[in-house]
């Protein structure tokens, strides 16, 4: 079992219908598309914690490649994995390759890595050497990064539409952490 995925099902809690919600009618954190995707053809109320792990685990942990990262960094995976429940694997994964590409006095440390949000090797390679090289604190101030994305993220969302105002308060609170 995977603590992260598990933490997220948790936070994330049952059935919820929010009709301001682009995401529609969600269970465990997955949307009713994600589960159409993966073909569930039930009622969302009847999606089962298993079949929502499943999922979690496949979209958001395996395909974006944060579970390779947990090798090199907990704390980093758990952030661009629970980031990726929320607004899709794309972004949180850019945003590494942008911090880490800031992060490596101008190409000094380590090489600037194209940023197409694809976790591959010149990514994970990156990513080790910026822990290497700043340790502990390193990988803290790198997590404050990537929260830092992730609050403009929302900030933005909940300007360009504003029914997402009603949302914000708790993104901000229980994803950026």
């Amino acid at each position: 079992m995977n603590p992260i995925i598990d933490g997220i099902i948790a936070l994330e809690g049952g059935y919820v219908f929010n009709p301001k919600d682009k995401g529609g009618a969600t269970h465990w954190g997955i949307t009713e598309a994600t589960a159409r995707a993966h073909s569930y053809a039930g009622d969302m109320r009847d999606l089962t914690r298993a079949e929502a792990y499943a999922i979690l685990e496949e979209d958001y942990w395996i395909k974006p490649g944060f579970d390779v990262i947990s090798t090199l960094s907990w704390p980093v995976s758990f952030e661009l994995c629970d980031a990726a429940v929320n607004i899709g694997a794309y972004h949180p994964s850019a945003w590494l390759q942008r911090w880490l590409n800031v992060f490596n006095h101008e190409g000094k440390r380590y090489p600037d890595i194209h940023v197409d949000g694809n976790i591959g090797p010149r990514t994970l390679a990156a990513l080790e050497h910026y822990l290497a090289w700043r340790g502990q604190e390193g990988e803290a101030v790198l997590v404050k990064a990537l929260n830092c994305s992730q609050g403009t993220y929302y900030l933005n969302v909940a300007e360009k539409n504003h029914n997402n105002e009603q949302f914000i308060y708790g993104w901000i609170k229980n994803r950026v952490t």
